[in-house]
C-alpha cells in the first residue's frame, strides 16, 4: 500500500484538506498530515488520517528550543520542528510520496526527500495525485527505481559524515573537559595550557576558553574560571571576541562578589573601543549594547552598593575618565536644547502639577499630601511602572542609548504619544529619582512644560544620570550639598549655564510625631539603628561602637529596627550578611542586641532609644537619623566615607559635634554626653530642636513652593 506524508507550514484550509484526503485514499493510499499548526486546526479530518501537529513535538523539547525556532523564518521553521521528531522521521522514511501543501513545507519535503530518495517529493495537490497515478501505471520501473535509490544521497552521507566526526570529537571533548576532570590541579593545569596555546584559531580558542571556563566553575574552581576567560582574551586578535570574553571574565567576578580592577578596567575599555567603532560606522544598536556592557561593569552594585568603599567615591573624575574618552559616552547625554523655554501656569488657573516616579514613591508621601490637598494647584500622579508602554522603555537602558546616538526613531515615537498628553497638560513636571523616566522625560523636546528631576544618592553611583539632558531639566533638586557637590564631580555637564539649575532640599519629613516621652531613664544606654536594609548602612561599624561600649559599662545595648539586609542582591552582600549574623547572634546570647524587625510604628520604636547612630558609609541625608534625633536620641554620626573628601559631607550638613572619625570617637562621645541623666538631656534636647527648626516638613514645604510654586506661594 502507498503511504502518502502530508506537510504543511501553515494550518491548512480544512475544505481543500479533506477533499485532498479523500482523493488519496480513493486511489488506496494511507495518508499522514503533519505540520505547523495546531490539532483543532485539523479536527475535521481526524477521524481518517493521522495527524502529528509539530508544535506539540517543539513543546516536548523544552521553552529554549521552542523560543529559538520561534525566531527562524517559515520554511526552516517547520524543518527545525520537524527534523527532530521521531514520528516525523519515521513515516518520511517509509512513504512513498512527500506532499508539500504550502510554500512554507517545500524545504523540509526536500531534505526529507535527501534522506528517502525512493519517495516522490511535491509541491501542491494535484501533483501529488499525477504521482500516484504514475506509480499505478508503471509499477514495474518505480520498483527498479526504489532498488537502485536505498541510500540517502551522497550530499546527504557526507554531511552526516562529518556530523559524526564532530559529534565523537565533541564527545571527547566532553569527557575530558569534564567538572571532574577540571576539578583536579593536572587537568586544570593541562586546560589551562591548552586555551593558550600557540596557533590556535581565534574562534577555536574562543569556544575554547569558554568550554573549560565552564567545567572549572562546575568543578569548584572558579577563580581559574575567570582567569581562563581572562587569558584567551589577551591571545585573541578578534576584538570584538576579546572584548566579549573580558566582559564575561569581569562579570564572573563580580558574580562571586570580588572585583579585580585591571580586568574590569580592561574589560570597561574595551567596550567603549567597540562602542566608538561602531558609533562612528552608525552601528548604533552594536554601539548600545557596547555601552550597557561597559555600564553594568563600571556600575555593578557591588563596587558601589554591597560593600563599604567605591573606587567612584574615592575619585569620580579619575573612575570616569575613561568614558569621557569615549565619543559614544558623551553623545548620550549631548546638549540638545529645547524649543522654547518653560511657560508659567496661565489663564488665573491652578497650577498643573503632574508628580511621577517608577514604582518607588518612599520620599513623596509629604509632597503628594501638600499639593493633591492645595488649593492652587490641579494634581497629578503618574507611576510609570504602572504603565504598560513606558514601564519597559524606562527598564531599558540599551534602547534609550541607542535613541540617544541616534538610532531607533521608534522609541522616540512611542515616548511622544505616551508623554505628550501629560507635557501638554502640566506646567510642570516633577521626576522623582533620576533615572529612566527622567532620561525618556529629557529625549524628547517637553514643549514649554517646565521640568524638575529630584536625584538621591543612588542615581550618582547608576548609568542613567548620564542618559539624561540636562539643557531639557530646568531645576535639579538634590537633598544636600555633598550630594550636589558629588554630582557636579560625576556629572560635569551641570556645571554649564545652559543646564538645569541645581537646588539643595531637604527630604519631605513630618518630624513633630517622632517627639515622644523616652520610656524611661535607662534609654540613654540604649543605641538605636533605623533602617539596616543595605551594605551601606553598614550595621558592623555599630557593632564596634557598641563593644567599645561595654567594655567600659555593660549597660550599653543596641536595638535595631526594620528588616535585615537583602541576601539576594548578590554574593558580596550575603558575605556581609553572614559576617554581621554572626556578631549580632553572639551579642543578642549575653542580651546586648536586640532586633525589633520591620515595624509600621517606628516614633513607639524609638521611645526605647537615647542614642541614634548614623554608622553609613553613604548616605545623601539619612532620615532615620534625624527621626531619632527628634525623638529626643543623642546624634552620633559617621563621617560618611563617601563623602568624607569632599567640601561638604556629614559635618557641614549636620552640627560638627554630631560627626565623629571613628568607632572609638563615637564611643568617647557618647559615654561623655551619657553619663548622667542631665548631661545626657542636655545635648538631646537643643539637638531635638535643631532638627525640628531646619528639617521638619513645615519648614521644608515652604522650600518646595518656593520651587513649585513660585509666584503661586
Amino acid at each position: 500500500m502507498t503511504q502518502v506524508l502530508l506537510i504543511a507550514g501553515a494550518a491548512p484550509t480544512l475544505s481543500m484538506l479533506k477533499a485532498a484526503v479523500e482523493q488519496f485514499r480513493a486511489t488506496g493510499a494511507t495518508v499522514r498530515l503533519t505540520g505547523l499548526f495546531d490539532r483543532e486546526a485539523a479536527a475535521g479530518v481526524l477521524d481518517v488520517v493521522e495527524v502529528h501537529p509539530l508544535p506539540e513535538a517543539v513543546a516536548e523539547r523544552g521553552t529554549a528550543s521552542a523560543r529559538a525556532i520561534a525566531k527562524l523564518p517559515l520554511p526552516r521553521r517547520t524543518w527545525a520542528s520537524a527534523e527532530h521528531s521521531p514520528w516525523v522521521r519515521r513515516h518520511a522514511r517509509n512513504a512513498q510520496l512527500l506532499v508539500a501543501l504550502d510554500a512554507g513545507a517545500v524545504y523540509t519535503v526536500w531534505r526529507l526527500a535527501e534522506h528517502n530518495r525512493r519517495a516522490d517529493a511535491v509541491f501542491g495537490v494535484a501533483p501529488a495525485l499525477r504521482a500516484l497515478q504514475s506509480r499505478g501505471r508503471h509499477p514495474v520501473q518505480y520498483a527498479v527505481r526504489d532498488v537502485v535509490r536505498t541510500v540517502p544521497s551522497p550530499s546527504v552521507a557526507a554531511r552526516s559524515a562529518k556530523r559524526t566526526v564532530r559529534r565523537g570529537a565533541g564527545a571527547v571533548l566532553r569527557r575530558a573537559s569534564s567538572p571532574a576532570v577540571l576539578r583536579t590541579g593536572i587537568g586544570a593545569k593541562a586546560w589551562r595550557t591548552a586555551v593558550v596555546a600557540p596557533r590556535v584559531p581565534d574562534r577555536m580558542r574562543e569556544k575554547l576558553a569558554r568550554r573549560v571556563s565552564l567545567s572549572m566553575a562546575k568543578g569548584g574552581r572558579k577563580a581559574g574560571a575567570t582567569t581562563v576567560l581572562h587569558q584567551a582574551a589577551d591571545r585573541i586578535a578578534n576584538r570584538k571576541l576579546s572584548a566579549a570574553l573580558l566582559a564575561d571574565a569581569a562579570r564572573a567576578e563580580l558574580a562571586r562578589g570580588k572585583d579585580d580592577p585591571e580586568l574590569r578596567m580592561k574589560a570597561v575599555e574595551a567596550a567603549l573601543h567597540l562602542a566608538d567603532q561602531r558609533f562612528k560606522r552608525k552601528d548604533f544598536a552594536a554601539a548600545a549594547a557596547q555601552l550597557s556592557t561597559a555600564f553594568s561593569l563600571a556600575f555593578d552594585r557591588v563596587l558601589h552598593f554591597d560593600g563599604v568603599s567605591s573606587p567612584m567615591a574615592e575619585d569620580p573624575e579619575g573612575y570616569l575618565a575613561v568614558f569621557r574618552r569615549s565619543a559614544a559616552f558623551r553623545e548620550l547625554s549631548a546638549p540638545r536644547g529645547r524649543a522654547l523655554p518653560a511657560a508659567p501656569a496661565t489663564g488665573g488657573r491652578p497650577l498643573r502639577l503632574l508628580v511621577t516616579t517608577y514604582a518607588n514613591a518612599r520620599f513623596l508621601g509629604e509632597i503628594r499630601d501638600r499639593y493633591e490637598n492645595h488649593s492652587e494647584v490641579e494634581f497629578r500622579y503618574l507611576d510609570f511602572s504602572k504603565d504598560e508602554t513606558l514601564a519597559p522603555l524606562a527598564r531599558d537602558l540599551t534602547k534609550v542609548a541607542e535613541h540617544a546616538l541616534g538610532g531607533r526613531p521608534s522609541l522616540r515615537a512611542k515616548v511622544e504619544e505616551a508623554l505628550r498628553p501629560h507635557l501638554d497638560w502640566a506646567d510642570t513636571v516633577f521626576v522623582d529619582w533620576c533615572a529612566g523616566p527622567a532620561a525618556l522625560f529629557t529625549c524628547i523636546d517637553p514643549g514649554t512644560t517646565r521640568v524638575v528631576v529630584r536625584l538621591h544618592s543612588y542615581e550618582v553611583f547608576t548609568a542613567w544620570p548620564h542618559m539624561v539632558d540636562f539643557t531639557r531639566v530646568d531645576d535639579l533638586v538634590l537633598v544636600s550639598e555633598h550630594l550636589r557637590e558629588m554630582a557636579e564631580k560625576v556629572l560635569p555637564q551641570l556645571t554649564r549655564s545652559d543646564t538645569a539649575q541645581t537646588h539643595a532640599i531637604a527630604n519631605a519629613m513630618d518630624l513633630a510625631r517622632f517627639q515622644r516621652e523616652k520610656t524611661g531613664g535607662d534609654a540613654r544606654f540604649t543605641l538605636g539603628l533605623v533602617g539596616v536594609n543595605s551594605v551601606a548602612k553598614d550595621p558592623r561599624w555599630a557593632l564596634e561602637v557598641l563593644r567599645l561600649l561595654r567594655r567600659r559599662d555593660e549597660r550599653y545595648r543596641l536595638v535595631i529596627i526594620g528588616g535585615g539586609l537583602n541576601r539576594k542582591t548578590g554574593a558580596a552582600a550575603r558575605a556581609y550578611d553572614d559576617l554581621l549574623e554572626a556578631e549580632v547572634r553572639e551579642l543578642e546570647a549575653i542580651g546586648a542586641v536586640h532586633r525589633v524587625g520591620q515595624t509600621d510604628d517606628v516614633p513607639t520604636a524609638l521611645t526605647d532609644v537615647g542614642v541614634i547612630l548614623s554608622s553609613s558609609v553613604r548616605e545623601s541625608f539619612h532620615c532615620g537619623l534625624v527621626e531619632g534625633v527628634v525623638s529626643g536620641a543623642l546624634p552620633v554620626v559617621r563621617d560618611w566615607p563617601f563623602f568624607a573628601a569632599l567640601e561638604n559631607g556629614a559635618r557641614t550638613l549636620f552640627p560638627a559635634d554630631w560627626v565623629v572619625g571613628g568607632p572609638q570617637e563615637a564611643a568617647e562621645r557618647i559615654l561623655k554626653l551619657t553619663a548622667s541623666e542631665e548631661t545626657w538631656r542636655a545635648a538631646t534636647e537643643p539637638a531635638a530642636k535643631h532638627a525640628l527648626a531646619e528639617w521638619d516638613w513645615s519648614v521644608v514645604g515652604l522650600e518646595f513652593d518656593r520651587l513649585l510654586l513660585g509666584d503661586k506661594e
